[in-house]
């Protein structure tokens, strides 16, 4: 018997509509994100920052996507998706501004940017993956990791604008300010398309309401996946950060072979998220992820070890490939009841986003002693971790489709 609401179901234009303005949420803050971390080289030797301050100075991301992440929750339940998305979207833009034109001057407005980019990006997180689990709700078949597919697709974007900017001398301030006025603009447009929250799983809320956000701590399935998601955005995040500065400093390469080994680990992170969902849908869960992780913990060790650089990029690409669904399905597994999904995904996020104020620091205090990329086989050391509690992200048996399944088509795959 279909849900009784006071908000009409979206149609299937509707639905379509959503889903690709859905992509455009998780492209622009991929692309957003790479941006930045393609002149990661050139504002630590502007700034002339040691490993150790600089994994200090990026810390401030993470300072400011813990400050959100919490808050993200009541909020969205709040505003809304679509309204959280474009607004974060604007507050992003601001703090990449401030960087660009400040970091110039020195590293106090590097920090603050930075700060305001992570808050931006931890609530904008929470949003999108909440709008993702809806319209996956609505399709009745698995796609998230295609929406993380179209951020990775924002990564290799960025990162491979990124590196034409660093070849042609383009000043950092021009490329961030281009960067943050294209999110600025497309963005909010991408979300006005977002189907109404909750439309079409009223009676499930009311059913259940009203269930406070701070009640998904106290459930131990959620908090075991918010560490699995820890593990898995470690190895992703220690990624982002760090192969770029490890291929120029362990290799001793140019700085753009460095930016482009950046964009293979994001590339293949991004095939491994598009060409995911079949062998989810066919093996399940838990032992793709367990194979993924054994890929990720073999080509990280390959990346620190390989004796000439051209071993080192297959190592990225087996990386990038074993971290690829880790953060999707952690969070598709806290959307697996939709009526919770706000405040699960809130709360996994939070957990998982510890690694973003841990990872950073950690490698760079490590690397002060045994170089950089030495410093990347704790990378291998956590994706274990996860391989032992990947069964964490099985569905419980109670979790149900909140609403009809549509029609597969060729425009939402």
């Amino acid at each position: 018997m279909p849900p009784t609401s006071a908000v009409a179901a979206p149609s299937p234009e509707e639905i379509r509509a959503a889903v690709r303005g859905t992509y455009v949420a998780f492209a622009g803050c991929g692309l957003a994100f790479a941006s930045w971390a393609s002149r990661i080289p050139q504002v630590r030797d502007h700034l002339d920052l040691s490993p150790s301050r600089l994994g200090l100075v990026l810390l401030a991301i993470a300072a400011g996507s813990l400050v959100a992440l919490p808050l993200a929750g009541p909020v969205v339940h709040r505003v809304g998706t679509r309204r959280t998305v474009a607004g974060m979207a604007v507050l992003l833009s601001a703090g990449m501004a401030t960087i660009a034109l400040g970091y110039p001057g020195g590293l106090v407005p590097v920090v603050i940017g930075l700060f305001v980019l992570g808050f931006a990006t931890g609530a904008w997180d929470v949003a999108m993956n909440v709008h993702g689990a809806l319209v996956e709700g609505h399709l009745g078949r698995s796609i998230m990791s295609r929406f993380h597919a179209g951020y990775s697709l924002g990564t290799v974007a960025g990162a491979l604008v990124g590196a034409a900017m660093v070849a042609l001398h383009v000043p950092v301030t021009v490329h961030l300010l281009l960067v943050a006025a294209v999110i600025a603009l497309a963005v909010p447009r991408g979300a006005r398309s977002f189907v109404q929250d909750g439309a079409g799983a009223e009676e499930a809320a009311a059913e259940s309401a009203p269930r406070s956000a701070l009640a998904a701590w106290r459930e131990p399935r959620t908090l075991l996946i918010g560490v699995f998601v820890l593990a898995f955005a470690f190895a992703e995040g220690t990624g982002n950060d760090w192969v770029g500065v490890a291929t120029i400093d362990g290799y001793g390469t140019p700085a753009v072979i460095g930016t482009l080994g950046f964009a293979v680990f994001l590339s293949a992170m991004t095939l491994g998220r598009w060409f995911g969902p079949p062998l989810l849908d066919r093996h399940g869960r838990v032992p793709v992820l367990r194979v993924l992780a054994a890929l990720g913990i073999a080509g990280t060790l390959l990346f620190v070890f390989a004796p000439a650089t051209p071993l080192a990029f297959v190592g990225a690409v087996m990386w990038g490939l074993g971290v690829s669904l880790g953060f999707p399905v952690g969070m598709s597994a806290g959307a697996d009841e939709p009526r919770y999904a706000a405040g699960r995904v809130s709360v996994i996020a939070s957990v998982g986003y510890c690694a973003f104020l841990a990872g950073p620091p950690s490698v760079g205090l490590l690397a002060d002693h045994v170089t950089v990329l030495r410093a990347l086989t704790s990378v291998a050391v956590l994706l274990g971790v996860a391989a032992l509690i990947t069964t964490s992200v099985t569905p419980p048996p109670e979790a149900a489709p909140a609403v009809r399944p549509l029609p597969v088509t060729a425009d939402e795959s």
